[in-house]
């Protein structure tokens, strides 16, 4: 026996009613300002405010409505000396100065191409040296070996020599004895 109580249920029409409602509040929201902005510069509602002071030299930027900083902002630099340098450029000058930058950047790109070169050519000849002294180490070990080498074997004839003589003389080696 289950039992559905309507305590706190919404019927549909009620949700629905309550989205169509926010639907058009969020769509004023978002349309309204503009388009106050846009009638209020067509019937010269704003013509009461007092006029706008242009400071480009300030560099700052003003958040204005939609629709109304385009046109406050059409004079602004007329009067400013870097602004009309700019402005007056024809497309030759621009070009111009654009080469004039890639050339200047590839300048630097080899200026400093050349510094890792030579870098490069420093650490290499630091390489050779040291690969020099080890090779001139290897060679005087070797010829030490060889002249060890040599000596011994000298040294070998030798001890063989006055070993035969020894057993000539009737010496007997111990270590062959015992075995």
């Amino acid at each position: 026996m289950a039992q559905h109580s309507n305590h706190g249920s919404w019927s549909p029409a009620a949700i629905r009613f309550v989205m169509i409602l926010v639907g058009v509040c969020l769509v004023g929201y978002v349309i309204g300002p503009p388009l106050y902005w846009n009638l209020a510069e067509r019937f010269g509602r704003h013509a009461s405010c007092p006029p706008c002071v242009c400071d480009c030299s300030s560099k700052s930027v003003i958040s204005m409505p939609l629709g109304l900083g385009d046109s406050l902002f059409e004079d602004c630099g007329r009067h400013d000396p870097d602004t009309n340098e700019e402005m007056e450029k024809t497309i030759a000058d621009l070009l111009t100065e654009e080469l004039k930058l890639r050339v200047q950047v590839t300048e630097d790109n080899k200026q400093h191409a050349e510094a890792s070169i030579l870098e490069m050519k420093k650490t290499s000849l630091q390489y050779q040296k040291e690969a020099d002294k080890c090779n001139t180490g290897i060679e005087t070990c070797e010829e030490a070996r060889e002249k060890t080498e040599v000596a011994l074997r000298a040294e070998l004839k030798l001890s063989a020599l006055w070993e035969n003589r020894a057993r000539e003389l009737g010496w007997l080696d111990r270590r062959t004895a015992s075995s």
